[in-house]
């Protein structure tokens, strides 16, 4: 007995489907047999029944008709047949035996002879139990109804052929099951262990054993699924790394200004240093504290787009604008470098979104490329529109580009091209998803030496802002 499992239903709906089809195949093979059989051994008897024929060979009269009936026997008898003639009622007349039962002839081809059809019956012949056709019509004798012929013949040859081809059928279907069974054993088995084979490693993967891996040359769905949970292993255990670096990065991130400020305090404190100093002193506490700040909104803003928990508030925003301020705001960090920040937006282009989470797109866009241009460089910022219902805004820099390997991980979350840069490696991941948010798109093409082009394609709004709309009315 097979043990309860995807085997045993694999191998059992086999059986019942393959069963049922070859019940029904046989059942309408044998039917289609025994119909050709019988019609054969009708369509025989009837071509003796050619009215035409007796008459233009034969003509009878009431007076002679005995005489006559026994030369019609004599000359149309089959063989292998009895030809009786009866009345109308089913009385017999005389037959091709010579035996005339003192009975009425009752069976359902003598009313349907004498209906005017050819009747036909199948059963069995009283007295003898054998299996007999009868096949019955009228005999007309100068217009009018007389005697009903009726040809009586044994089917019981047929009937042993028909047993011994519905022998041989159960015999050749019961082989074709046989087949089927063990044809889906064998598919059930070359699915199934596939199956337990990637179960066993799903267990393993599920007690934390993430470099396991599925193998073997499995083919179709099953392939498919090997392949997933192998990549969800691998994207387990990136993950993970990503996570150690994350840790170790942020906590290298948090330890440089709580140092500073940490060792400011203490110095502050214990006093007896010339306002300047005190001054300076003070200043970097600020920066550090400002720094601190960046870096926990920046994962508290990163933790809100992954649970879906980002609120936006949307109104329309001039595109030109936003430039105009990311670029002040970044100013005195281009300008400690000599890298000078050009905008080109000539019209002014709007669209709708949450102003202060596109500022912070572009404000990191931007920051990236003074953090990797060279001094004496020049940053374009450029608005124009991409088609008739978008804007591409770009950030090209001329810095150290980025390489391929690269650029396919670099809006991962906290992935880093350059570590010792700084930073928790989560702006851009930030910056995709907040552009994602206002049904954009972020391109980014770059060449190792040549610099770096960052595409932002956003929808336009044909809406203005109310300001703007009352003084152009």
């Amino acid at each position: 007995m097979i043990k309860k499992g995807m085997r045993r239903q694999i191998v059992l709906h086999y059986i019942l489907v393959v069963s049922l089809a070859l019940l029904l195949v046989e059942v309408i093979f044998l039917l289609a047999i025994r119909t050709n059989y019988y019609d054969s051994v009708y369509n025989k008897i009837t071509t003796h029944f050619s009215a035409a024929e007796y008459f233009q060979k034969y003509q009878i009269s009431d007076e002679h008709a005995p005489f006559q009936l026994q030369d019609l026997l004599d000359r149309f008898t089959l063989s292998n047949a009895e030809l009786e003639v009866l009345t109308l009622k089913g009385d017999m007349v005389t037959s091709s035996t010579g035996f005339q039962p003192d009975r009425t002839i009752t069976t359902s081809d003598v009313p349907e002879a004498a209906g005017g059809s050819i009747g036909r019956w199948v059963g069995k012949q009283p007295g003898t139990n054998e299996s007999v056709m009868a096949v019955s019509k009228i005999l007309q004798i100068h217009g009018r109804d007389a005697y009903i012929l009726r040809y009586l013949t044994s089917v019981e040859g047929i009937n042993e052929d028909l047993l011994n081809l519905t022998l041989l059928s159960i015999g050749i279907g019961v082989a074709v099951l046989a087949i089927v069974v063990l044809f889906s054993f064998g598919l059930a088995n070359s699915i199934v262990k596939p199956l337990n084979n990637i179960t066993a490693v799903s267990a393993q993967m599920a007690k934390g054993r993430f470099n396991t891996r599925i193998k073997g040359n499995y083919k179709y769905e099953i392939a498919d699924l090997a392949a997933t949970l192998n990549y969800m292993a691998e994207e387990i255990v990136r993950s993970n790394q990503t996570k150690d670096d994350f840790i170790s990065s942020i906590s290298h991130e948090l330890r440089t200004p709580l140092t500073s400020i940490k060792g400011w305090s203490e110095t502050l404190i214990s006093g007896g240093y010339d306002p300047e100093e005190t001054k300076l002193g003070m200043g970097i506490i600020s920066r550090e504290s400002d720094r601190l700040i960046g870096l926990v909104e920046e994962i508290l803003d990163f933790s809100k787009l992954q649970q879906n928990e980002m609120k936006l508030s949307i109104g329309i925003v001039n595109v030109k604008v936003l430039l105009q301020e990311t670029i002040l705001n970044i100013w005195a960090k281009a300008e400690k470098k000599r890298i000078v920040l050009l905008l080109e937006c000539d019209e002014a282009i709007y669209v709708k979104g949450d102003a202060n989470r596109l500022k912070q797109v572009f404000l990191n866009l931007v920051d990236n490329a003074v953090k990797f241009s060279h001094e004496d460089s020049s940053i374009v910022l450029t608005a124009q529109r991409f088609s008739a219902s978008e804007i591409a805004i770009i950030v090209r820099d001329s810095g150290i580009g980025i390489s391929d390997d690269h650029i396919s991980r670099v809006r991962d979350r906290f992935f880093q091209v350059d570590a010792l840069n700084g930073g928790t490696g989560l702006g851009l991941a930030i910056s995709q998803q907040l552009v994602e948010l206002h049904h954009g798109k972020i391109e980014m093409n770059s060449e190792i030496g040549k610099g770096t082009q960052v595409t932002v394609i956003l929808p336009l709004t044909d809406e203005l802002p109310v300001s703007v709309s009352m003084i152009t009315t």
